[in-house]
C-alpha cells in the first residue's frame, strides 16, 4: 500500500471511522494492526487524526473509548507527536519564542509558559 492514492486514503478513513462506530475491540485493533503491517507508523497516525476529526461530528464519546480501548501506544505516541510538532509550529507562527513560552521536554511534552497558556482555547499536555 505504499504510495497511497486520494481515495486510497479516503478509504482506508472510512474504515477505521467504521470499525471505530462499532465499538469493537477485535475489529478496530485487527484493522489497524493490518494498517500498520502495510504503511509506516506515522501514515497510520495521520490517518487515525484524520478518522478522529470526522468522528468529533458523530459521536465524541466514541474517540474517548477509541483512545481508552482500541488504539495501539505506537499509533497513539505518533499522534501525539505529530500534534505536537503541530501545536509548536502554529504557538511559533503566532510569535512565541522557543526555548522562552514554549518548548518539550524530554518525553515530548509541549510545556508553556502562563502567558500562552492563558491565550490557548483548550488545555494542552
Amino acid at each position: 500500500m505504499p504510495g497511497m492514492n486520494c481515495l486510497q486514503v479516503e478509504i482506508e478513513i472510512g474504515r477505521i471511522v467504521k470499525a471505530i462506530m462499532t465499538r469493537n475491540r477485535e475489529i478496530g485493533k485487527d484493522l489497524l494492526a493490518y494498517l500498520s503491517m502495510q504503511l509506516p507508523i506515522a501514515e497510520v497516525a495521520g490517518l487515525v487524526i484524520i478518522s478522529i476529526e470526522r468522528l468529533m461530528w458523530f459521536d465524541t464519546d466514541v474517540i474517548l473509548w477509541a483512545v481508552e480501548h482500541v488504539i495501539p501506544d505506537d499509533i497513539m505516541q505518533e499522534v501525539k507527536k505529530i500534534t505536537t510538532i503541530t501545536i509548536y509550529k502554529y504557538l511559533t507562527s503566532k510569535g512565541f519564542v522557543p526555548g522562552k513560552d514554549i518548548s518539550v521536554d524530554g518525553e515530548g511534552k509541549l510545556l508553556l509558559n502562563k502567558q500562552v497558556a492563558a491565550s490557548v482555547p483548550v488545555k494542552i499536555g
